[in-house]
């Protein structure tokens, strides 16, 4: 199971990899590079490897002030599937992928900045 060691303005470190751009980490620890086609908010198009691997949870952060929003079709498409949809500020959302990951097949998409 992953595990985000630290998170600050820029930076996210996951099982001692440092890395510079939003990303999607996954329970089973595979992590991929996370480029939104409209920058600040998320859209359907944006999850579609999130939705692939079927997790029972996604966590997404939404930066350090929360500048990135959640678009309504992402949300719907997430509870259609019967998967748990949670917004947080990105330090908050370190914090609970970390406690979920111990026990769900969770998701972190995380926006490092704004």
């Amino acid at each position: 199971m992953p595990a985000v060691n630290s998170y600050s303005f820029g930076k996210i470190v996951v099982d001692g990899v440092e890395y510079r751009n939003d990303i999607i980490l996954f329970w089973n620890g595979k992590v991929e590079k996370w480029w939104r086609k409209e920058g600040h908010h998320v859209c359907l198009e944006d999850i579609n490897s999130i939705l692939e691997n079927e997790p029972e949870v996604v966590v997404f952060g939404t930066g350090k002030h929360g500048v990135m929003k959640v678009g309504k079709d992402v949300i719907n498409a997430l509870k259609d599937r019967g998967i748990e949809c949670i917004e947080l500020i990105s330090d908050r959302a370190v914090e609970e992928f970390n406690n979920l990951v111990k026990s769900k097949r969770a998701v972190l998409a995380i926006h490092l900045t704004c």
